[in-house]
């Protein structure tokens, strides 16, 4: 059962129980209204207690009745509210945990409300570009006032109980036992005449109402400027403000309708699910059992082995720090201090806290100081045979079951595997930069690799707080090999006719953090330079533009040289447009034969979006990912890919894959065209009229 139903001395509670945050799914919500009128129907019950079993009042919605047609049966949650509300006898809702988005709107249709301190309290619909669909933009300005309602409903922030205390929002807020309080409380209330108080029979009340509302949409014209939710939320509490609750609350209902239907609500939902869907791994049972991690190492202090260390401090581990040289490590060391450091300056960490995650470090240059770890993370450089000497030694001397990882981010992990003789111990834990502060976790799984250091690979990644997503084995993994297609048509589109500065505007404006150029300046152009050369060894076939190399050889390796594709300035991180790199674009397409075209913007950001879409549809065809929504997540937390649009298989569902084969036939039929081969995948989805994600 969804719902509990007890009586306690005269007082009906009833408890939802739907692990593991209660969400108002068909059957809590059908348990609840059958609980409410049970009560009605028994002359021995005086007053209702509303709460939730383990971990939370409620979370809001059933997220697994998603797009399911349970999520609009009746009884909806305005149903519920209106049965709740509407009760002769008076309902307290005990609130603990957690009440977030339809929890918290249930609360609110109680005629009264207590809640345990510490209780997360939030309307955070925004985030999935909604608004709340059952009163909450008419209930909440009416509890606890215009301006700290259109506050945490515009932004979907957390508010913790303590903090609404004397809001009007409560009427106790409990120390102890919030059950027994809750009956005392019900028990009180229920020996009064009714009716007993609506919130929605309040008024709102505020000196310049218009005023504030107006500044408020001046402030999220300013922030939210592609996302409509905000300004709906805005417009639905002002509806309110003006017309009263019943006109308010039927246009909150248009407005969430509206939104549902937008494609940057979809795409908000999509990377909510998709970030949660990630950590399911088709052949490895949620329950399958873990290791152990409670000592963990790294090799390499450099820029990537400290900031992956900071990740496991941040979280508690202890880590082990590995170095080759006194110099190296001492280095890693300030660098990593001087990141807290930062921190502190900013007040984002306490002086006490800084010193408390140094001291988690241990430096060593002994690769015996690391026979007690239960997780060792490489970090070293890319190259095969450094990598052949690292494992060869942790073969020797880690621990029997220790889980041995490689950050590689395009190695073959089968080839690492086998420099040991325990290859099931090995996984990938490809980190992006900088470790510390990119989300993205790309866990690779090699051809051995045992399901339960995957499954405890991504529980840990939880733990230090990273979007973990599974791939197989191939080169560049999901992200580095999709975006190598779209550095290859960025490349291409220079030798036709574009300019660097050009080619980024396009696709920032398109919504990407950072356009090709800029972003492979900041990664270093030596880099990119050096898998190229790795590829003509590799693919002699495969046509590659090699003006990028031609930039290289003149030592242009980005903003640590002063100088790649844009021209910088000392201490600044701004890209200026460099003559000297337009003037060599032109002559190279002169040299090569190239006849200079305009490209208009809108073909930079389809040639750019569909390298990604069809190199993915490559990678889902091949189980390198198991899922679309893997792709995107990987795209959305780890390369600026804007959310709004989902992430590019999302984009791609959203263009229409009819329209996505087309334009990848009409790019194979121009200059360049032998860069694509149209993934097998989209024309069968296309021709079945499907997309990525059904």
């Amino acid at each position: 059962m969804a719902v509990d139903y007890t009586t306690r001395d005269g007082v009906a509670v009833i408890t939802l129980n739907n692990p593991p945050v209660n969400g108002l799914g068909l059957s809590t919500r059908a348990g609840i209204v059958e609980g409410i009128e049970r009560a009605q129907n028994d002359p021995a019950i005086t007053a209702i207690v509303l709460t939730g079993a383990g971990k939370a009042f409620s979370g809001g919605a059933d997220i697994t009745e998603f797009n399911t047609p349970k999520a609009t049966r009746e009884p909806t949650l305005a149903t519920v509210i209106k049965a709740v509300e509407g009760s002769a006898k008076p309902v307290v809702a005990a609130i603990h945990s957690v009440a977030m988005g339809g929890g918290l709107e249930l609360a609110l249709g109680a005629h009264y409300r207590i809640a345990a301190r510490g209780a997360q309290i939030a309307l955070p619909e925004v985030k999935l570009g909604i608004l709340p669909g059952a009163g909450g933009t008419q209930r909440l300005p009416r509890a606890i006032g215009l301006e700290a309602a259109l506050n945490m409903i515009v932004s979907g922030a957390t508010v913790l109980s303590d903090t609404l205390a004397g809001s009007g929002l409560f009427d106790e807020l409990v120390e102890g036992d919030l059950a027994e309080a809750a009956c005392a409380f019900a028990r009180k209330v229920g020996a009064k005449e009714g009716p007993h108080p609506k919130v929605r029979e309040r008024q709102i009340t505020h000196p310049n109402a218009a005023g504030f509302i107006q500044f408020a949409r001046n402030s999220v014209a300013a922030a939210a400027k592609p996302f409509p939710a905000p300004h709906k939320c805005i417009d639905a509490i002002e509806a309110g403000v003006l017309n009263g609750f019943d006109k308010g609350l039927a246009f909150e209902r248009e407005c969430f309708v509206a939104l549902v239907q937008t494609p940057k609500s979809r795409a908000l939902r999509h990377a909510f699910f998709g970030e949660r869907a990630a950590s399911k791994i088709p052949d490895v049972p949620a329950d399958t059992p873990v290791r152990d991690i409670e000592q963990v190492a790294v090799i390499g202090a450099g820029t990537m082995g400290g900031g992956i260390a900071m990740n496991f401090v941040n979280a508690g581990f202890p880590v082990t720090l590995l170095e080759t040289r006194q110099e190296a490590l001492d280095r890693g060391l300030a660098t990593i201090r001087k990141n807290y450091e930062a921190s502190v300056s900013k007040g984002k960490l306490e002086p006490e806290a800084l010193e408390a995650r140094m001291a988690l470090i241990t430096p060593t240059l002994s690769y015996d100081d690391l026979k007690n770890a239960d997780l060792i993370v490489e970090a070293v450089f890319e190259e095969l045979g450094v990598k052949e000497q690292v494992f060869s030694r942790l073969d020797e001397v880690a621990k029997a079951g220790a889980i041995l990882a490689s950050n590689t981010s395009t190695l073959d992990l089968d080839k690492i595997a086998a420099f040991t003789k325990r290859p099931q111990d090995v996984v990938g834990m490809h980190f992006f930069s900088p470790a510390n502060v990119m989300k993205l976790l790309e866990v690779v799984r090699g051809r051995q690799t045992a399901k339960d250091v995957l499954a405890t690979v991504m529980k840990l990644a939880k733990k230090i707080k990273k979007t973990a997503v599974v791939s197989g084995v191939c080169d560049g993994f999901i992200g580095n090999r999709m975006i190598e297609q779209y550095i290859r048509q960025a490349l291409f589109m220079l030798e036709e006719g574009a300019l660097p500065a050009q080619v980024d505007k396009a696709i920032e404006k398109f919504g990407f953090a950072m356009g090709p150029f800029r972003m492979s300046d900041l990664a270093g152009n030596d880099i990119g330079w050096a898998i190229r050369r790795r590829r003509y060894q590799e693919h002699p076939g495969m046509h590659y533009s090699r003006i990028a190399d031609r930039l290289c050889e003149t030592g242009r390796f980005g903003q640590k040289t002063g100088g790649g594709w844009y021209d910088y300035k000392a201490g600044e991180r701004t890209a200026y447009p460099s003559k000297v790199v337009d003037e060599m674009i032109v002559a190279y397409s002169k040299e090569i034969g190239v006849a200079r075209r305009k490209i208009g913007d809108e073909e930079i950001v389809e040639r750019l979006v569909l390298a990604l879409v069809n190199e993915g549809a490559k990678i889902l065809e091949e189980g390198i990912a198991s899922k679309a929504s893997d792709i995107d997540m990987v795209y959305l937390t780890g390369y600026g890919f804007p959310i709004y649009r989902g992430g590019p298989m999302l984009h791609a569902d959203t263009l229409g894959l009819y329209n996505v084969e087309r334009a990848i036939r009409r790019y194979a039929a121009q200059p360049n065209g032998d860069a694509w081969q149209l993934a097998p995948g989209i024309a069968r989805l296309a021709a079945e009229g499907r997309g990525f994600n059904g």
